[in-house]
């Protein structure tokens, strides 16, 4: 025991057990276990996680590698078939094709692709069909499936279970603009409660006996909860710190810490991507090293420095991430986790445990909608442009060394240089002075953002409904809202909605509710419902709009819009945009037709022209030959769906453009024109 002591003891200890961790960390993330190619095959594995998301069942299965696997139940009464049937641990045969992930076709947002690859998973597999071989005969997994499926509640999934899956996208994205999403993920927090009631529970054991059983408990726990990141250092930081205080080993919290961290990372090296497990390992090191300067008699103030640490050693973890921070949030945190700690997480135990719902569900509705509420508060939100990632190691190195030197006097300096570096990164778009035409891959829609002295962006793209289950899924949360945030845009001076269709202004309301926004142009021509909806929106939040103009007013330039006659039909009123950058001449169609394009040809002598956003994604219905033998594009712009069900675009549309060069991004991905005076870059995105 001495002799354990003395090790455990001795700084060099961590020292090597850290650089054995680093090695074997890299050597495993290194090793790629691939044995499959892209066909059809059948396959037989083990069920490592089941969701499903209406009729959208997706499975994580171990077979000779680790496969994501998709199906779409045909109707509700398979569904039931299937959760009454099959659950985690069955082995299961799966007829189908195997994919490769799809990769991210625009910059700077979430890459499936490699977030599937980080976590050894090379494929995805395509199910047509399956069969239950062998149900799961271990019973801590069938204990774990009986938990999985008492959890019926979204806040209790996350709170409990550690499955954040059933929260709205939305609601979601609410919490992360107000910077209090940590506290929906299972960590430290949540455990130190559970352990604090079970150890209550056991008072009239011996210490150690308390200890032992509150330990077994949790690592139970951390077994039915899927063994994450946060999970895992919250546990492992009550065992080693309550046996360090009941042996009297002595180890100090510093080594305590990262021996934490070594057992987590050789657990699984892949945390060392996982944003949960970064934001957790460096708030609680910061806290550690911050003990002096949080601890406080008054429990608000502690509160407060505690939130403001938080804060501190959160910004570059977020701006590299999400592209945001959210100087409010150390408020916000003085609401969120006082309220989620002792009110929402003690009552989700209780529902979770009895089944009584009490005033939970209107309790967790009070702190649902004040997130919602707040994040549309956007006076103190600001978006920084992605830069490489060692800017972001740097703000985190200064910000750890101002919490661990004593000099006050360098303490200053090195704070002047950190927010002097942040005003530098917050204006940089400024600074460069950026200017370029984006045609945003949103699947079958349109979005295009235009920096030209002002920014710009035509359409939104549009959310589109599951009729069966009235589900709509958001394209500007996947992909528009961080794509504008990565590039340091905080104010769109200008929305223009070329016209009323759901796939150019469905979430048009969404890109409001996330950005301030200078003014909104309308088409020519009556509003239709989506149009009024918007309407009543830029109303309540006191946003100009005004429709059917001739031109809006850059600075230095001017974009002009041709097609301002009344039409019957939607399309034919869409917004026709012309501007030219550096001598650079763009027309964006819309939706609009060969009428259209007939009297836009009558009206204005436009020329030859550069860039063409080809109209109504390539149908048919627009780009005559008349139409393009006379403007003579060098380039032509597709923005379309993959495998959409319209056949877009036509052929005749492809023929008819040969003489162009084509970009569409269900090929090409979000394309990027970026100008300067020596000419223009074009950079797609491809798969």
């Amino acid at each position: 025991m001495l002799r354990l002591r003395k090790i455990l003891l001795s700084n060099y200890t961590y020292i090597i057990l850290l650089i054995i961790t680093f090695i074997i960390s890299i050597i495993r993330l290194n090793i790629k276990t691939i044995y499959y190619k892209e066909r059809a095959y059948i396959v037989e594995a083990k069920i490592l996680n089941i969701k499903i998301d209406y009729d959208k069942l997706t499975l994580l299965v171990k077979s000779k590698e680790k496969l994501i696997c998709n199906y779409k139940f045909k109707n509700i009464k398979e569904k039931n078939i299937f959760l009454n049937k099959i659950d985690i641990g069955d082995k299961i045969k799966l007829y189908g094709e195997i994919n490769l992930p799809s990769k991210s076709k625009t910059k700077n947002i979430f890459d499936y692709k490699i977030y599937l690859n980080r976590n050894k998973i090379y494929h995805t597999f395509k199910i047509k069909n399956y069969r239950l071989l062998h149900k799961n005969k271990n019973p801590f997994i069938t204990l774990r499936n009986i938990i999985r499926k008492r959890s019926n509640d979204k806040y209790i999934n996350a709170l409990i279970i550690g499955n954040k899956d059933d929260l709205e996208s939305e609601v979601l994205d609410s919490y992360r603009t107000n910077g209090v999403s940590h506290l929906l993920a299972i960590s430290g927090m949540h455990i130190s409660i559970l352990s604090g009631i079970i150890l209550k529970l056991l008072k009239k054991l011996t210490s150690s006996k308390r200890i032992f059983i509150t330990s077994l408990i949790l690592l139970f726990y951390l077994f039915i909860t899927g063994a994450g990141a946060s999970i895992i250092r919250g546990v492992l930081f009550f065992i080693v710190f309550k046996y360090n205080t009941e042996y009297y080993f002595y180890i100090s919290k510093k080594n305590a810490f990262i021996l934490i961290l070594c057992i987590t990372i050789l657990y699984n090296p892949s945390y060392i991507y996982d944003i949960g497990f970064i934001y957790s390992f460096l708030i609680s090191a910061s806290l550690l090293i911050t003990t002096d300067f949080i601890s406080s008699n008054n429990y608000i103030i502690s509160l407060l420095k505690t939130s403001l640490v938080s804060f501190l050693i959160s910004i570059p973890i977020s701006l590299y991430n999400f592209s945001s921070i959210n100087i409010l949030s150390i408020i916000y945190n003085l609401f969120f986790v006082p309220y989620l700690t002792f009110i929402v997480f003690p009552l989700s135990l209780i529902k979770f445990l009895t089944g009584t719902n009490f005033i939970y569900t209107y309790l967790t509705s009070i702190m649902e909608n004040t997130s919602l509420f707040l994040a549309n508060i956007k006076i103190l939100q600001f978006n920084f442009y992605k830069l490489n990632i060692l800017i972001y190691l740097i703000y985190l190195i200064i910000v750890i060394i101002i919490f661990t030197i004593k000099n006050k006097k360098y303490k200053k300096i090195l704070l002047l240089i950190y927010l002097l570096l942040l005003i530098s990164h917050y204006f940089y778009p400024s600074i460069i002075n950026q200017k370029y035409v984006n045609i945003i891959d949103v699947g079958q829609g349109d979005s295009i953002l235009i920096r030209e002295n002002k920014v710009i962006l035509i359409d939104t793209g549009g959310n589109f409904q599951n009729k069966k289950y009235k589900k709509k899924s958001s394209i500007s949360s996947r992909v528009t809202i961080p794509y504008l945030k990565s590039l340091g845009i905080n104010k769109i001076d200008y929305m223009i909605i070329t016209h009323g269709d759901n796939d150019h202004i469905g979430e048009s309301i969404n890109i409001v509710n996330n950005f301030r926004i200078g003014k909104v142009v309308l088409n020519c021509g009556p509003f239709n419902n989506l149009e009024k909806k918007l309407i009543k929106v830029l109303d309540k939040n006191n946003i100009e709009y005004t429709s059917c103009i001739n031109n809006i007013d850059l600075g230095n330039n001017k974009m002009y819009f041709l097609n301002t006659r009344i039409y019957s039909n939607e399309n034919d009123n869409s917004q026709v945009s012309y501007i030219k950058i550096n001598n650079y001449k763009f027309v964006f169609m819309g939706d609009a037709s060969s009428i259209t394009e007939y009297n836009i040809l009558n009206k204005y002598n436009i020329g030859q022209i550069d860039f063409l956003k080809v109209g109504h994604h390539g149908s048919d219905t627009s780009s005559s030959k008349n139409f393009i033998n006379r403007i003579k594009p060098k380039y032509s712009l597709i923005s379309v769906g993959k495998n959409n069900k319209y056949g877009h675009p036509k052929q005749v549309v492809l023929n008819t453009l040969k003489n162009t060069k084509i970009y569409r991004t269900d090929e090409d991905g979000s394309i990027e024109i970026r100008l300067n005076n020596n000419g223009y870059k074009i950079i797609t995105y491809k798969q």
